[in-house]
């Protein structure tokens, strides 16, 4: 039997959690399972907490709460009272925009009900465009880590009083946790908001609970040192089996936390093979212990805690200052890890580990210094000076939070313009839907349309005011012969009213927040209502990159007998703009009936024609881009 043992391959298990979680949020449409690293922590602590506790009952007849509050606080509160001030006076200073409901973003950190919190005020995790994202979002995991470290020795202390028998109390552990996984399955069948699905601490309790579940049948203290060859075999082949698995679920499509995979068992299996990789490590037998630990993982395992605080903060304040992060993508994800990892070292030296040790007599030693005149000891009197600033700043920055207004997107200019365009959109789509089910198909050749169109822009002139951007008159009025289905995000939704009076013949379909995932959905839905015109618009892109699978199910939806023209994103402060841009122009190597309509070129040297978020055209910035969208429809489209 081994008592006491420190499992140092743990340290390699969190590297490649917090590594995952990181290049996740650096990049989610490559590392589209990074995501999954939370879980690996909370297996971990389900399992470690757990063995401690059934370790003490079985030698001792009690466990140490008090003791155990004690060592948790000093662990976990310091670098996270850190984290949540040194952020406070930054937006103080530099972001202002992000003070409002901070001071309810501490608290409810500080109470660990932040999870809460992100439910009630409709927090996404997967937002990763808005202008005031918060640089708090990730700490849903403290608060879920902190509720269990708060309720498990009262859980535990049941289990031990009435389970009795390790067996019984595996079973329940086992199907509590099973029924977590199922509520999950549920909830998102149901159609819950997936933010509730994910923050919740209800429906993320299994990774926690099948650790605690390992940890009563495969205590560390009780397993044998010494076993068959054989047995070592099992052990690592188990190991290896699970580590591959967790690697591909990292990078594998399916499961994007976006999608029903990981809801519907993809998390619950993902956790499965994190539970047998932690026990192989644990045992004495296996060789998995020994080829986790190395110097590097012991030094991101044992610094996970800090890397995992600061990585959002680091990734929000620092993209907030950059205008052209798509033009060096590699580059600026090279620097926020420098930043990361050294914001981290910093905090595990000075916060983690004095905290860590801390007691009154080193207190008080501690201050003697710092208000002693007669030492110069400036080392230490000039890191209590920065702590005191980071402090009263801060605070002052929490104080202030409650009075201060959050900027309301929805009353802004561009907001209202999406709105009423949306609104219309809805009750024009009616209409044309309508007279398309009746209606009967005309083909007339091109040329004689064309002919028209050249006739009456002498005779019947339409829409000349927009002949000032750069659209002739002949084109004007063949865009009002254009039959067309459009489906779009927020950029396409504050131009809809332009497009519509340019292209009267057009249905839209525009709104906030689209990705591009959601086009096959609404593609179905208007070519069952017979409303799916031979020209296809689409206009998704803008939050965030997609795979070419995803592009070659929407072509092959379409079919080769419609066209259809795709809108090319202008994001430069976000990395995947040109990542979106390129794979647009490898697919319209590979379709013949695919049109890029090249936004991007036509306006990056106009930054007038934009709003602050260098994104969304102004009103007169709307006016291109519909008139250089219809002007490239008229060229290619189909009558």
């Amino acid at each position: 039997m081994t008592k006491n043992r420190f499992i140092t391959g743990y340290s390699g298990l969190r590297a490649l959690a917090v590594v995952g979680v990181i290049l996740y949020h650096l990049a989610p449409d490559t590392f589209v399972g990074g995501y999954l690293g939370v879980p690996i922590f909370f297996v971990l602590s389900g399992y470690l907490v757990t063995c401690q506790m059934l370790k003490a009952y079985d030698e001792n007849g009690t466990f140490d709460n008090q003791g155990f509050y004690l060592s948790r606080l000093k662990k976990l509160y310091p670098p996270l009272i850190t984290v949540l001030w040194l952020s406070a006076t930054y937006i103080l200073l530099f972001q202002r925009n992000l003070l409002a409901k901070l001071s309810e973003i501490v608290f409810t950190n500080l109470l660990n009900v932040y999870n809460f919190w992100q439910i009630l005020n409709g927090q996404s995790y997967f937002e990763r465009f808005a202008a005031n994202e918060s640089p708090f979002v990730h700490l849903w995991t403290m608060s879920i880590n902190g509720q269990f470290y708060l309720l498990w020795p009262l859980v535990i202390f049941l289990l031990v009083k009435y389970g009795k028998k390790r067996k019984k109390m595996f079973w329940l552990l086992f199907t509590f946790s099973l029924a977590s996984a199922i509520e999950m399955a549920i909830m998102y069948y149901l159609g819950i908001d997936i933010n509730r699905i994910y923050y919740g601490t209800d429906t993320r309790f299994f990774a926690l609970g099948l650790g605690a579940s390992l940890a009563v049948v495969w205590p560390i203290d009780k397993l044998k040192e010494i076993i068959r060859p054989s047995d070592i075999y099992l052990l690592d082949s188990v190991g290896l089996i699970a580590l591959i698995g967790i690697v591909i679920l990292f990078f594998n499509p399916l499961m994007n936390p976006q999608r029903s995979v990981p809801y519907y068992g993809g998390m619950l299996f993902f956790t499965i093979l994190v539970v047998l990789m932690v026990a192989v490590i644990a045992h004495p037998g296996s060789h998995w212990n020994q080829l986790l630990t190395n110097p590097i993982f012991n030094w991101l395992g044992s610094r996970s805690y800090e890397i995992y605080l600061y990585q959002f903060p680091v990734m929000i304040f620092f993209e907030d200052k950059i205008s052209d992060m798509a033009d060096h993508v590699l580059l600026y994800h090279v620097i926020e890890i420098i930043l990361i990892l050294l914001f981290s070292e910093i905090a595990y030296r000075l916060i983690e580990k004095p905290f860590g040790k801390i007691n009154w007599e080193k207190t008080k030693n501690y201050l003697q210094q710092v208000f002693n005149l007669q030492t110069s000891n400036y080392l230490i009197k000039s890191q209590a000076i920065i702590a005191s600033l980071i402090l009263i700043l801060g605070s002052f920055a929490i104080t202030i939070s409650p009075i201060v207004k959050a900027e309301d997107f929805t009353k802004s200019q561009l907001a209202l313009r999406i709105k009423s365009n949306r609104q219309q959109q809805e009750k024009d789509n009616q209409v044309l839907i309508a007279k398309l089910k009746k209606a009967k198909k005309k083909t007339r050749k091109k040329a004689k349309i064309i002919d028209e169109a050249k006739q009456n822009a002498i005779r019947h002139v339409v829409n000349k005011s927009y002949m000032k951007y750069y659209i002739s008159q002949i084109d004007l009025q063949l865009a009002q012969k254009i039959e067309l289905t459009a489906v779009g995000d927020s950029v396409m939704a504050g131009s809809s009213n332009n497009l519509t009076r340019l292209m009267p013949k057009a249905v839209i379909d525009a709104a906030v927040s689209r990705q591009a995932n959601v086009a096959l959905d609404l593609l179905n839905h208007y070519k069952a209502q017979n409303a799916l015109e031979d020209n296809v618009l689409i206009g998704l892109g803008t939050n965030g990159s997609f795979p070419i699978s995803d592009l070659d199910q929407l072509m092959k939806l379409v079919g080769s007998n419609r066209h259809v023209f795709w809108i090319n994103t202008h994001v430069p402060d976000k990395p995947w703009q040109n990542q979106v841009n390129q794979l647009l122009i490898e697919a319209a190597k590979r379709y013949h009936n695919l049109t890029i309509i090249d936004w991007y070129n036509y306006s990056k040297n106009h930054p007038n024609w934009f709003y602050d978020d260098n994104t969304h055209p102004t009103p007169i910035g709307s006016k291109y881009y519909s008139a250089f969208i219809v002007k490239t429809i008229v060229r290619h489209a189909k009558f």
